[in-house]
């Protein structure tokens, strides 16, 4: 290919790629580009493009292009280093000139490029050298380039490279933190003083910035550090920075940045303080630098709280300014913090600028959590301050408190009051529980003074509410005004629910004493309830207001159940001492019946409402699994009650569609509170309402001719529904008393009807998946709640109905074409079944030697039309779907261990298949897969070993020997490939399951030992020269000591020697 020749249809070709208005020619396009990304012959091509053509379209191609083939080709080191001295060539003869988009990709290939050649030559590792070079040459643009290479190599250096291991990754990333990130990092300060003397544009002290923050934010010790968490964790800079840190000058210049600058450069200074007030405190020569560097950074925030410089202008600078204040606490004492000078003026500073943050609920919502997370960490220190100084909290705190609770109770009415918008913060769940998370410790600080507080307000509001309960209908004001109200009340009941949930983490001599507090703000929201279901307000459950008042009820319940309802709670406790004063609720049984009525009703009221129906079963569900709350749950009427009438007659909430989970919840609830008591009577007539769905369905059935008349006749919805439903009963039988009632439940007189309805909607997966998932929870093992007695059938008659199942739903979907969406309309289902199958064959209550012995097909059956399924199905989607590949993997380890021969005696392609999915399997970083695929690669070759290579100890072959031996005989690298991708695995990479890695190794060496040697060889010779001597003689002591058999003591000595091998050789390397 003559690139030069056809060099403008190569950049008309990339301009229709980057700018097509369609599809299907950006496609086209791809298509034809795609080779410059596939070979290295493709290198020199690239080289010409950026060479000759000025298209910034051509020019990102080749770029692109070539980064995709430096990154998954190994090129040798010499091309590497010719490759990146080009690269910094053509960017500064060029770069001034360039698109800036193909400028950052040129960039990014060069440190790619330098990255993966750092071990190769120390050319590799002059970078930082060439660009301060480049920056001395004067020039802005250059100046500019300079900067934005070595932004890109730290960042190229602190990320993984893709389809390199993590270990890689941290070697190089470890070699250039004690080389160059130092070095990096002094450069950026240089810069940053030369830019700011210099009055440069903001554009290049944003680089500069951008470059310091960067290396303060490198992941030092390879922790994974997310430094977009709230709470960033300390920083652990090298000890080789203490000078730099320490030196006054730098905490000084990105004060001096912030003063003299606007967004985005104040902004990015501010995240620099936030960095390096984040600093490991041992990285501090002495206790008096450490003081003096706080002294500095309490200061420099003082100046700016007095000037407010910069703060009301622009939120990005507020918004890091706060975060900024919450790291003083976090990595500081407060009895540092108290010893600062002017500690006085700081913290009242702070203390204005959190009312003013609260009162302006609008414009700071999102940076008030610094805030209260910082007040909270001073309040939770004060037991362990000692000295005279004053901290001045008890002056503070109570006023940040009232003025978090007034201000979020005046947001509600101008929430309302714009064009009836909802109140976003009670809307918004993450932020609103993180704010909640820190007002405990700020409301139980003084709190006779706050609880006093929080009643005044609440009293009133409960009155307006009681009144408006009376009214007989509302105009639009008095509409809004009850918006309000309930808006108001439920913030309030928000804020009494985390309060009492602060008493876990108060010490337990001042909560005791606080326990009458909790009990009367805890009963006046138990007085709320009586007025929410009456009158005027049980109308209004549609309204958006209404609903969530009941949300922060449901918030409230689910607090006080934590504290106060449970085994370590005594009844005697003063809350319920006032609960009985106040409303007559003196024990746990009495609140819990509360809790149930507000359930029940909710559960009638709400149906279309799902968040507030699964917030409302959650409650349920967490009530009735406690032990000592389901005991007491069980003495309730009204339980009784539901476990008798709990159909979509009683509760609406059923005839919902969007409810499809919820109502499964819901079964799974209320099975486990019948279940408590042993009593048979109660289980038939629980289950009397889904029988009778079951026996409509066999009758429509018995009068259809056809699954498709049974589907015109039956509603989908009852269906639907139906298997939710036996899905959550199933899940709630963990015993082999339950698990038996509802198989004699359900066999033999419903399984039919699960037939039919599978084949009348098997191209439904809205009714296929619940039913397939129920039969898979029914097929499951669990707790062993699936033991028959030795004379019963019923494990073989269990079996017998999953693989009719399995065959009816897997004819159908080997019967699909094309699908619009192949998870949900394809594999969703083949992932169930496989998980059926596998959970079926692996519970240990079927003697699968029967079915062949009386000429039964259903074992056969099943195991055919699962491989069916799994070959329908690519590699790539199998891997690309967790669920998919999790199920698939779990079966074969099933079929791999207990059913060896059968799967050796599949066809060559499928069998060919298997050990490849294997091979790509074990390199998965997800545990359960690699450790599933292991297991099953040891029982294949475990068995191949004592069945072919040896001679059997029965003196004949196992079925399926034969077969196999025929397979590897056809495909003779499948399991050498297995092997050399665990040595990979094993000697490379770091993974928690090195022990199920290492166990299928021996096998495949045994039955490779003629190929043994040369796979060793090729591993060593894959390695850098200078390792490769030191791997062979790690290598050379593998198999001392070990014999050629499968017995577990020479397992053990084989795995104990790869240990000792990986740890030698790593230890070195």
């Amino acid at each position: 290919m003559d690139i030069l020749a056809q060099l403008p249809q190569v950049e008309a070709m990339c301009e229709r790629l980057y700018t097509a208005q369609t599809p299907q020619e950006r496609t086209q396009a791809e298509q034809a580009l795609r080779p410059f990304g596939q070979s290295t012959e493709y290198i020199t091509h690239c080289k010409a493009i950026l060479d000759n053509s000025r298209s910034p379209y051509a020019q990102l191609l080749a770029s692109s292009s070539l980064l995709k083939l430096v990154t998954e080709h190994q090129l040798t080191p010499q091309i590497r280093i010719e490759m990146k001295k080009y690269f910094l060539q053509y960017l500064d003869t060029h770069g001034a000139g360039m698109e800036p988009f193909v400028a950052t990709s040129l960039v990014q290939l060069l440190c790619r490029t330098v990255k993966l050649a750092w071990f190769d030559h120390d050319a590799a590792k002059a970078i930082v050298d060439d660009c301060k070079a480049l920056m001395e040459r004067g020039s802005p643009g250059q100046y500019l380039l300079g900067l934005k290479i070595l932004a890109m190599l730290v960042s190229e250096m602190n990320t993984p490279t893709p389809g390199r291991t993590l270990t890689a990754h941290r070697k190089i990333a470890v070699s250039f933190r004690d080389l160059s990130l130092l070095n990096v990092f002094k450069a950026s300060l240089v810069a940053l003083r030369v830019l700011l003397d210099g009055k440069a544009d903001d554009k290049l002290k944003e680089q500069g910035l951008g470059l310091a923050l960067s290396c303060l934010s490198f992941d030092f010790v390879g922790t994974c550090l997310d430094d977009s968490a709230e709470d960033m964790s300390t920083i652990q800079v090298p000890s080789s920075w203490r000078a730099l840190v320490e030196a006054p000058e730098t905490l000084q210049l990105f004060l001096d940045y912030y003063a003299a600058s606007g967004p985005p450069p104040s902004r990015l200074a501010l995240e620099c303080l936030v960095r390096l007030a984040s600093v490991r405190r041992s990285l501090f020569s002495s206790d008096a630098e450490r003081s003096k560097f706080l002294n500095r950074l309490v200061n420099g925030c003082r100046d700016i709280l007095r000037s407010q410089s910069g703060l009301a202008e622009h939120h990005d600078n507020y918004h890091e300014f706060c975060r900024l204040l919450g790291r003083l606490k976090t990595n500081y004492q407060l009895s540092e913090l108290v010893s600062v000078d002017n500690y006085t003026e700081w913290i009242q500073l702070v203390a204005q600028l959190t009312i003013d943050s609260l009162n302006s609920w609008q414009w700071a919502k999102d940076s008030v959590y610094y805030l209260l997370g910082l007040w909270s960490r001073l309040v939770s220190s004060m037991p362990y301050l000692k000295g005279d100084s004053p901290s001045l909290l008890e002056a503070n705190v109570p006023k940040i408190t009232q003025a978090y609770i007034t201000s979020r109770l005046e947001s509600v009415a101008l929430a309302v009051g714009t064009a009836g918008c909802l109140d976003e913060m009670l809307d918004a769940e993450e932020a609103l529980s993180e704010q909640l998370e820190s007002l405990p410790y700020l409301v139980r600080f003084q709190y006779d003074k706050s609880s006093a507080f929080v009643a005044s307000l609440m009293d009133p509001l409960l009155e307006h509410y009681k009144a408006a309960a009376g009214l007989p209908s509302l105009d639009g004001p008095a509409r809004g005004q009850l918006a309000v109200l309930e808006g108001q009340l439920a913030w309030l009941v928000s804020i009494v629910g985390s309060v009492i949930r602060g008493r876990l983490s108060s010490s337990s001599s001042s909560a005791e004493s606080q326990e009458a507090i909790d009990g009367d703000l805890a009963a006046r929201v138990f007085g709320l309830l009586p007025l929410m279901d009456s009158g005027l307000h049980a109308q209004r459950y549609a309204d958006n207001s209404r609903q969530r008042l009941d949300m922060a009820v449901l918030g409230f319940f689910q607090s006080f159940r934590k504290v106060y309802i449970g085994e370590q709670v005594m009844q005697s406790s003063n809350v319920y001492s006032r609960l009985g004063e106040r409303l007559g609720l003196a024990d746990h049984a009495a609140v819990l019946g509360v809790m149930l009525a507000k359930v029940a009703t909710n559960l009638k009221v709400y149906g279309a409402s799902e968040q507030l129906v699964h917030l409302t079963l959650g409650l349920f569900q967490d009530l009735a699994t406690g032990y000592m709350s389901g005991k007491l749950l069980l003495k309730l009427e009204a339980v009784h009650f539901m476990l008798g009438h709990h159909t979509s007659a009683y509760y609406a909430f059923l005839e919902h569609p969007t409810n499809g989970r919820n109502r499964t919840c819901y079964y799974n609830t209320l099975a486990r509170l019948l279940f408590m008591e042993d009593v048979p009577q109660r289980f038939k007539g629980f289950m009397a309402p889904l029988a009778s769905a079951f026996s409509e369905v066999a009758a429509r059935s018995s009068g259809c001719s056809s699954p498709s008349a049974l589907r015109a006749s039956t509603p989908q919805a009852a269906v639907v529904g139906l298997f939710r439903d036996l899905r959550g009963v199933a899940a709630a039988t963990s015993t082999r008393r339950t698990y038996g009632l509802l198989f004699d439940w359900m066999y033999p007189d419903h399984c039919r009807a699960v037939l039919c309805c599978l084949e009348a909607f098997a191209d439904v997966p809205a009714v296929t998946t619940p039913l397939l998932k129920f039969v898979s929870e029914f097929a499951f093992n669990k707790s062993q709640r699936l033991t028959f007695d030795s004379s019963s059938p019923n494990g073989i008659l269990l079996f017998r109905e999953v693989s009719k199942v399995l065959v009816a739903y897997g004819n159908h979907a080997l019967s699909l074409g094309a699908v619009g969406d192949a998870y949900n309309d394809k594999y969703k289902g083949i992932w169930v079944c496989l998980q059926a199958l596998a959970r079926a064959m692996s519970g240990s209550y079927v003697n699968f030697g029967v079915f062949e012995l009386y000429g039964d097909a259903a074992l056969k059956d099943a195991l055919s039309v699962a491989l069916r399924l799994v070959l329908s199905m690519p590699l790539a989607d199998i891997m690309s779907y967790k669920k998919v590949a999790k199920a698939y993997f779990a079966l074969l380890e099933v079929l791999a261990h207990n059913h060896t021969g059968a799967l050796a005696s599949v066809d060559g392609p499928t069998f060919a298949f298997i050990l490849t999915s294997l091979d790509q399997g074990l390199k998965s970083l997800d545990v359960s897969i690699s450790s599933a695929c292991a297991s099953a690669v040891d029982n294949l070759a475990s068995f191949y070993f004592r069945n072919v290579v040896r001679e059997p100890e029965s003196g004949r072959p196992a079925p399926g020997s034969a077969e196999m031996q025929e397979h590897l005989s056809r495909h003779p690298g499948l399991l050498p490939e297995i092997l050399r991708s665990l040595f990979d695995v094993i000697l490379f990479e770091e993974h928690s399951n090195q022990w199920s890695l290492s166990r299928p190794m021996l096998s495949l060496i045994l039955i490779n030992e003629q190929h043994y040697g040369q796979l060793r060889q090729q591993i060593v010779l894959a390695q850098p020269p200078d390792k490769q001597a030191h791997l062979s003689s790690c290598l050379d002591k593998l198999m001392a000591d070990v014999g050629t058999n499968l017995e577990p003591k020479n397992r053990d000595k084989f795995t104990q020697n790869l240990t000792i091998v990986r740890h030698t050789y790593r230890s070195k390397s």
